[in-house]
Formats: structure tokens, sequence, C-alpha cells
């Protein structure tokens, strides 16, 4: 009974007093102290006196502001950008931006505007972007012309306009961007085009208006950047009209939302007559497709024939000679030398991803493309037990490999062989079988990143990572290591050039001191994910300056021995780990209050125990782990008790000796 009570009275006498701190107050988020803010969605009417007056970025948007007038945002004067959207404005007034010479971005999308006075954009001296979608617009004289002479950009998207038609004066000179996208402008005339012929490379955006008639020669004295006619039920109309004009980039393409087109290949005979050097023609169907169907193409340099319903491609394509870069997706070839790959030898850039049907990568395929530098054959369903040679012969040039969520794939001894100047390779949630204990990536000196993702590894072969003297970047992210650690001696060990080592969701327990000491110049590490305690980070101590991303794992306390380690680091994310804030913690605790600021993913970094603190943020907790007064009560009471026990133990002893004398 006198040992419980002794327990008791010292657990009482050293117990913590916690409290929290915790402040929500609603208001007006800071991104960058005294210059960007997020005010949006706040049921605000006005500018908040809590702004400073040097806020350069206010995002204010979903709130309550019908009218704007000169006062609204008066005392903002050194706003660049402003975001109204969804404000409910109607009005906007003469001079509202008259203080704000260096706004050079105003949204004011999705507002149901009835008026903007001719003054109201008054003001900015260098305005450069101006959004209005979804405003109400049917006429673009509604518009203000007044300091608009540096605009660059216009997005009147989703408005209800039928006609280009600007006003005569319109500053168009430095429009770099105009936007028309899912408007009502069926008809486009030379009058109408001519406002535009100040304005050189151009990006005009028609997507999603049914265009049924072009002028000929309404385009004839342009130069754009690109041209956009998305969603245009008859294509044959568009390219007609586009005869003799000059663009970079020709978007044809329809949407998922609509029906795939029939297409001919005597539609794209008005290509004659068009200098273009890219055309997107995605979600589309050319049915009576031919080695002459893109004889046009001669300049073209890149094809994007995305979901065409394709499963062979003519093998004597005439045109395609200069074609650099080639998209197939979501088609439905069997085998890869469907494409025919002899007819576009220039090609440097080729993708066939998101193959409908099983694709078979044959032998030596692409063989003719001498020149490929890219190559993407991802989520085709590709399987192989022998890859990657005979696959990928005669492509020495080739520098970045996607064969990620594939269906296995068996890799050798330098299975890469035929593509030695490989930089990336992306082989993530395909399953690996290695065949023989050496490395499949031995001769792929030049490889820099390498994602191994999800790939069901054996990664208790030491050898596997053998050969990559300068990579840079390796995901092994979902892979399992043997016993659930990474211990002196892995597969990392001969990684010296790695500066970025994913590890996160590994079901990793334990990582030994050791593990990671060869790897010198490490920058960024990711062990999210596992179940890795505070000991784990004792692996670091010999790096600086790393970025550290330890977000949730089973970290409840770290000893105040590894903070030396913690501090050298720039960036640390310890969030959703079921951290200790008791005594037991203190000084870690304190140390993190003291450094915030490098720490990310603040708000989730919480307390799991004692439960009176549980969910609590880390820097909201207050311990006091001295002796509290009812300690001190406690402690008073039990050393008098203790001092009446010694009394009364002495006044036994001499009583029994003086018994027995």
């Amino acid at each position: 009974m006198a040992l419980r009570t002794s327990c008791f009275l010292l657990a009482v006498m050293f117990s913590a007093s916690c409290k929290a701190i915790t402040s929500s107050d609603g208001m007006c988020t800071e991104k960058e102290a005294n210059n960007t803010y997020n005010c949006e969605n706040l049921g605000l009417t006005e500018v908040p006196n809590t702004l400073p007056n040097t806020t350069e970025f206010l995002e204010f948007g979903f709130n309550f502001l019908p009218t704007l007038e000169n006062t609204t945002f008066s005392r903002l004067v050194s706003l660049i950008f402003l975001d109204l959207t969804r404000c409910q404005i109607n009005w906007v007034h003469e001079d509202t931006f008259q203080n704000h010479h260096q706004l050079n971005t105003i949204v004011l999308t999705g507002n149901p505007l009835i008026f903007m006075a001719e003054t109201s954009l008054n003001g900015p001296k260098s305005l450069k972007h101006l959004f209005l979608i979804q405003t109400g617009i049917s006429n673009l004289e509604f518009i203000p012309m007044h300091n608009l002479e540096n605009l660059e950009s216009l997005h009147l998207g989703s408005n209800h306009i039928s006609s280009i038609k600007f006003p005569e004066n319109f500053p168009t000179r430095n429009l770099k961007v105009l936007d028309f996208q899912n408007n009502g402008i069926h008809y486009l005339s030379s009058e109408d085009m001519h406002v535009l012929e100040q304005a050189t490379n151009l990006s005009l955006n028609f997507n999603g208006n049914d265009i049924k008639g072009i002028e000929p020669g309404a385009f004839h004295s342009n130069i754009f950047q690109s041209l956009k006619f998305g969603g245009t039920l008859n294509l044959s109309v568009v390219l007609k009209g586009l005869q003799n004009s000059t663009t970079q980039s020709l978007w044809l393409g329809s949407y998922e939302d609509t029906d795939d087109q029939d297409l001919t290949s005597a539609m794209f005979d008005g290509l004659c007559d068009i200098s273009v050097e890219s055309i997107n023609l995605q979600k589309h169907y050319i049915s009576d497709i031919s080695s002459a169907t893109f004889r046009c193409f001669t300049q073209l340099q890149e094809l994007d024939l995305t979901a065409n319903h394709l499963n062979e491609l003519p093998s004597g394509i005439e045109g395609m000679k200069a074609l650099k870069k080639l998209v197939l997706n979501v088609n439905s070839f069997d085998q890869l030398c469907q494409i025919n790959a002899a007819s576009f030898p220039s090609l440097t850039d080729l993708s066939v991803k998101g193959n409908i049907r099983k694709l078979d990568l044959g032998a030596g395929c692409l063989e003719r493309l001498e020149n490929l530098q890219k190559l993407d054959l991802s989520h085709s369903d590709i399987e192989a037990s022998d890859c990657c040679n005979l696959q990928l012969k005669n492509l020495a040039l080739l520098q970045y490999l996607n064969l990620s969520y594939n269906e296995p794939l068996g890799l050798r001894s330098q299975a890469f062989k035929e593509c030695p100047r490989l930089q990336g390779l992306d082989l993530a949630f395909t399953h690996l079988y290695i065949k023989g204990p050496q490395s499949p990536f031995q001769n792929l000196h030049l490889l820099q990143v390498l994602n191994l993702s999800h790939c069901l590894l054996d990664t208790s072969n030491q050898h596997f990572l053998t050969g990559l003297v300068d990579l840079r970047h390796l995901n092994l992210q979902g892979n399992h290591f043997q016993d659930r650690s990474i211990s002196k001696t892995n597969l990392l060990q001969t990684l010296s050039s790695l500066e970025i080592l994913i590890l996160s969701s590994c079901d990793l327990l334990f990582i030994d001191k050791q593990a990671f000491q060869s790897l010198r110049k490490l920058s960024h590490v990711d062990l999210s994910y596992n179940s890795l305690t505070g000991n784990s980070i004792d692996a670091l101590s010999h790096l600086q300056g790393i970025y550290l991303n330890m977000a949730a794992n089973n970290i409840h306390i770290i000893p105040s021995h590894l903070l030396p380690t913690l501090s050298q680091q720039s960036t640390i994310n310890l969030s959703h780990n079921p951290l200790d804030c008791t005594c037991s913690n203190i000084h870690f605790i304190t140390w993190y209050k003291e450094n915030l600021q490098k720490f990310e993913g603040s708000e989730d970094t919480k307390c799991a125990n004692p439960p009176s603190l549980r969910g609590v943020k880390l820097s909201d907790v207050k311990l006091s782990c001295g002796i509290t007064a009812t300690g001190i009560f406690f402690l008073v009471v039990f050393l008098f008790l203790v001092a009446i026990l010694l009394i009364f133990s002495v006044k036994f002893l001499l009583r029994w000796k003086y018994q027995h004398i």
C-alpha cells in the first residue's frame, strides 16, 4: 500500500501541464508576407482593413461586390494581379482602377456584367491580361477601349458573341492571345479579321464554335502562332477558308462529349494551300485512309491522331518525310509494326500510349527510325518475356523511353543495349522479371532518371542497379525490401551520383545507420507512407540541406540526439505521424516550434498522444514539464511522511536495542 501511494505521489508531482493554443479567424490567407493574399469565398462585401497597402497579388473571387467604384480598391495601390471571379459584379464605374498603375491582370470571370464605363480600365500603365469569361457579353463594343494599348491576352470564352467584329480602332498591335471558345460564332469574314492584321504571332481560339463559313482570304494577311477550331462539325469549311494562311499550329480535334467525325482523304486537300507545322486531329475517323491521304502534309512537323480508330497505317505514306512528332494514342493496333514507321524517317518523338488492344512490340518494328529520341508505349498492355533489345533495335539515339503501366516484362543483362543514350526510363507499375544476377541497366551510363515504382522488384539483388554511374533520380515507391528494412549493404550503394531518392510506400520498418553512406549527393529523400520510427533519421546524419519527407510514418518521439541531423536539413515534412506531445518529447517539440520555417505540412503535423491533445497542431501545443504547484504540495507532503516514517523507525530501533541490553 505504501509503495502504491508513493508511486501515485511521484506521478502527480512530475505530471505535465498541457494545453493547446488554436486560432481560426476566417480572414484572408497570407501566401507571401505583405504581398500575396487569398480572400476567396469569405462572404466579403468590401476589402478587409487587415490587407496591407503593399498587397500586389489578390485573389478575391466568390465574394459579393455588385458594384466596382474608384474607392473599392483605392487603398491597394500596389496591385499587380486582381482576381474577382464570381463576385456578382454588375457595374464597373468610371476610373475604378485609376490609382493602380502597376496592375497588369484583371480577372472578371463569371460576373453578370451589365455596364462597364468607357474609362473603367483607366489607370494601369501596362494592362496586359483581361479575363471576361462567362460575363454575358454579346457584342465586342461592350468592352471599353481606353487604356488597352498594351493588352497581350483577351479571354472572352463562354459568352453570347456571334460576331468577332471589333470597333474600328480597337488596339490589337500587342495582342498575343485572343480566346473566343464556346460562343455562338458561325461565320468569319474578311472585314471581321481586318482589325487583327496588326497582331503578329496571334493565338486565336474558336474551339466550341461550330464554324459554318469562312470568307476566302479572311486569314490571308495574318501569320498566326496557333488557330483552334475544335468541335467544328464540317472541317472542310475550315480548311478551305484557311487557304493561303500561315500558322505554327492548327487544332482541329473533337471532344470527349461529342461524336467522332468521319473524315475523308479529300478534305485534307485544302492543306496543300496552308503553311502549317503542327496539326491536331484527335477523336476523328478517317474512313478511306490511304498512302495518299497525307500528301499535302509535306511541311508538317507534328501530327496528333489520338483516338482515330486506327488499326493500321498504310505503307508508303506520301508527304511525311519531314515529320518530327507523331502521336497515335488510344488507337487499336495489334502490333507495333502496323504503324509502318518507315514512312516517317525524320521522326524524333513517337507516342503510342493507351492502345485499346494488347500491343505486341514485334521485332525491329522501329528500326528505320534512326533519329528517334523519345518513345512512349505506356498503358498499352505490352507483355514480353525477353525485352527489350529485339524490340528496340537500332534506336541508338533514343533518350527517353516510357514502358509504364504494362503487363509483365522479362529483363536480361543489358536489356537496353540497343539504346545506350537513354537518359530517362519509366517502368512504373510494370511487373519486372529479372533473369540472371546481372543488372539489366549496366550499359546505361548516361541514364539520369529511372522510375521503378510498383514494379514488384527483388530488392535483395545488390547488383540490380549496377552501371548507373550518372543516375540522379530514382523512384522505388511501392516496392518491398527484405525484412522490411534497408540494411548496410543494399542495392543503392553503387549510385554515387544520386540526388533524388523516393522510397515512399515501401512498408519499411527500419533503415540502418550506414544504409545511405555512399549517397553523398542526395538533395531530396522521400520516405513517406512507411512505418519508420524517429530513429531512422540517423541514417541521414551525413547529409545537409536536403528535402526530407517522412510524412505518414510511425514516429512518436524524436530523441534529442537526432535534432542536429534535422537542423542541418532545408525542408522537412513530418505530417500525419502519431506524434507524442508529452514531456518525453519536449526537446523535439521545443525545437520544432523554433524552426517552423523548415517544415511543410504543418497544418497536418498534429499530436496523437495524450488523448487530451489528440488532433491539436504541434505548433499550438504548450507543455510545462517542471514541477507544478500541485507537485510541490505533494512533494512536501511526501517528504513530511518520509520524515515521520524515519522518526518512528529510529524510535523503534532504539526501543528494540534497549529491550535487548
